[in-house]
């Protein structure tokens, strides 16, 4: 112990006594942790999931793109995508300075409220990197990788990056006095609407709606679904950027909400099929996780479960409506269950933030019906935003290197296609 102490005065001797004396040890080390829960999130744990969802021949491909996103993401935000969506001066409203280009003012003693700025710029990383990596699941098995690359770089630029400041980085609609306490705009109908936009612009797989296209390996789903589960306590709880009651709260509800998604799903299921599902249960969970995350900072547990369980409901019936009715082959339902419940979190925050259904309760100026109109505008303007950025950078990614495989390729599968390996050998 002795010694431990001795090499710990050793190494904090020579840091500035400021920086020690602002930073909450117990802030920092929550988001520490959260940090690592949303990494976790999306490698393993989406990608898990993903891989799961497609075909045997497939499997590889979709474990690739979720993991060299978060490299390439991982380097366009410490370049440019944190000035851009945190730092001050830019166009005002719309877009950050660059005076944070390559984190060039981001040191050991700079600080971001009671913890070290180097911790809110890696906390906020994982966030950029998990949102392109959603989209994924609307273009899975038939997408080019180098196509593939280019659009989620150009996506995240300019879709991500703006959206995050325009809500997060003090921007025209954080003004307005829009809530979404850890990303119902920002990732999710940001993410959904990409991937809508995706799925019409390359096309359906060959053979759908006509050939059932079924999950290759539940087992991974399953796995990496609660890996997801445990991962989004820091996606939501780390969102208060403190180890305090708002965190616990969020944490809660959050738990809540995933319950209640998957289990209505699961009960929809049960009703008109006759039986339920593990891939119901999962997907209704991720739905209930969506759906709370713009909420999660603001509502009570009775506020939860009623949104746990529309999501369940409502998203349910929205990939009905997108495969069966639209036709749309968005492979892994994302935006249905991540785009759809996005946007109805953000609407539903403004109901249940009421102090008198056990939420944090609005500014006194403040009415239900104007912050749902605040909620609104959220909700359009991002998914406008999203929309519009996604086809033109699809558009050029297009005009760079084929955007989609060839028939034959296609039939053989991404897995060879693309890297010239196997996710089996069998």
């Amino acid at each position: 112990m002795m010694m431990c102490r001795l090499v710990l005065a050793l190494v904090v001797v020579g840091l500035p006594a400021v920086a020690w004396a602002d930073v909450d040890s117990g802030d920092t080390a929550w988001l520490l942790t959260s940090t690592a829960l949303v990494l976790f999130m999306t490698i393993p744990g989406l990608a898990l999931f993903y891989a799961g969802l497609v075909r045997t021949r497939n499997v590889l491909s979709v474990l690739m793109q979720c993991f060299i996103l978060v490299c390439a993401i991982s380097v366009l935000w410490v370049t440019v995508g944190y000035t851009l969506a945190f730092g001050a001066g830019g166009i005002g409203g719309v877009i950050g300075g660059l005076e944070k280009i390559f984190l060039r003012t981001v040191t050991v003693d700079s600080l971001a409220g009671t913890i070290p700025e180097s911790v809110f710029v890696v906390f906020q990383l994982t966030f950029a990197a998990i949102t392109p990596a959603l989209i994924v699941g609307g273009f899975a098995e038939r997408m080019n990788f180098a196509a593939m690359l280019i659009f989620c770089l150009l996506w995240t630029l300019f879709a991500y990056v703006p959206v995050a400041h325009w809500v997060w980085g003090g921007g025209w609609l954080a003004q307005m006095g829009v809530m979404d306490f850890a990303g119902g705009a920002v990732v999710h109908v940001n993410a959904g609407v990409a991937a809508l936009v995706a799925a019409m612009v390359l096309g359906r797989r060959r053979g759908f709606p006509q050939t059932a296209m079924l999950p290759h390996n539940m087992t991974m789903t399953v796995t990496g679904a609660a890996m997801l589960w445990v991962g989004w306590f820091g996606f939501n709880a780390g969102s208060a950027v403190a180890a305090d009651g708002v965190a616990g709260m969020a944490m809660l509800v959050t738990h809540t909400s995933a319950a209640a998604g998957a289990l209505m799903w699961m009960a929809v299921e049960w009703v008109r099929h006759g039986k339920p599902s593990a891939l119901g249960a999962v997907t209704g969970m991720v739905a209930g996780l969506g759906t709370i995350t713009p909420a999660s900072g603001f509502v009570g547990p009775m506020g939860a479960l009623l949104i746990g369980a529309s999501a369940g409901f409502i998203c349910y019936w929205a990939t009905q409506l997108v495969k069966q009715h639209w036709v749309i082959d968005d492979s892994l339902d994302v935006f249905p269950v991540h785009g759809v419940g996005g946007a109805l979190g953000m609407l539903l925050t403004s109901v249940f933030v009421a102090s008198t259904l056990g939420g944090a309760g609005l500014a006194p100026e403040v009415s239900m019906i104007s912050q749902f109109m605040v909620q609104s505008i959220a909700v359009i303007a991002t998914a406008g935003w999203s929309a519009l950025v996604s086809y033109l950078a699809l558009k050029l990614a297009g005009a760079l290197v084929p955007l989609r495989v060839g028939v034959e390729e296609e039939i053989e599968g991404l897995d060879l296609v693309n890297h010239e390996e196997r996710g089996y050998n069998l």
